[in-house]
């Protein structure tokens, strides 16, 4: 059986290229960097969860190509010690669109949801917000998914002992808890942010042990 998300990319990229070869080039280019061994949680699966948020809420949606590009390469470029990620998906992105050609008014708005997972800062575009909550909506799942979640982010940064991971990893945890709203949309306030604030606050007593 195909992998969905392949069906969904190739039926996104066949609206902008008919050549199956670069069609199927750049699948298997998306699929060997969330393949990556040194992966555990920014794999196909957290492809996969954020876009059923997505496909919950496409009503919302004003423009679904360009979250679908933003979805499939928000994570393409990941290493754990650097702190350019997203900028540095957001240029992959935006060449591979270049490339196909997609018109440029989608690539920007592409760009410009991968950018604003960096700081998951509050958006005037709606499409934006939707994405940033729907890439954070593991924070409100159940306390079982979130802590393997959580552990699996640990292993991505293997290479950093508990006294250099902890705090920041704590500290990261204590901003969300102190941001008015964890989730900038109605849907996902109203859904998950009780459930996302109770895991946060026990993850850090976890990390406090």
């Amino acid at each position: 059986m195909e992998n969905p998300l392949k069906i969904i990319f190739i039926r996104l990229v066949s609206k902008y290229t008919k050549q199956t070869a670069i069609q199927e080039d750049l699948w298997a280019e998306i699929k060997e960097h969330y393949s990556s061994p040194n992966r555990y949680y920014h794999t196909l699966l957290h492809l996969e969860n954020v876009w059923v948020q997505l496909d919950g809420i496409k009503q919302e949606l004003q423009d679904m190509d360009s979250l679908l590009f933003a979805l499939f390469y928000h994570d393409v470029i990941y290493h754990p010690n650097r702190t350019d990620n997203e900028e540095k998906s957001a240029e992959f992105a935006e060449k591979r669109m270049l490339e196909i050609p997609v018109p440029s008014e989608k690539t920007n708005r592409c760009k410009a949801h991968i950018l604003a997972t960096k700081s998951h800062s509050e958006s005037s575009d709606s499409d934006t917000n939707h994405f940033i909550d729907a890439d954070l909506s593991i924070l409100g799942q159940e306390w079982e998914t979130y802590s393997e979640y959580f552990q699996n982010v640990r292993k991505e940064y293997i290479n950093f002992p508990d006294f250099i991971y902890n705090p920041g990893r704590k500290k990261l945890l204590k901003e969300f808890l102190k941001s008015r709203r964890i989730f900038k949309t109605e849907y996902f306030y109203q859904k998950i942010e009780s459930q996302a604030r109770e895991n946060i606050q026990r993850e850090i007593e976890w990390l406090n042990q």
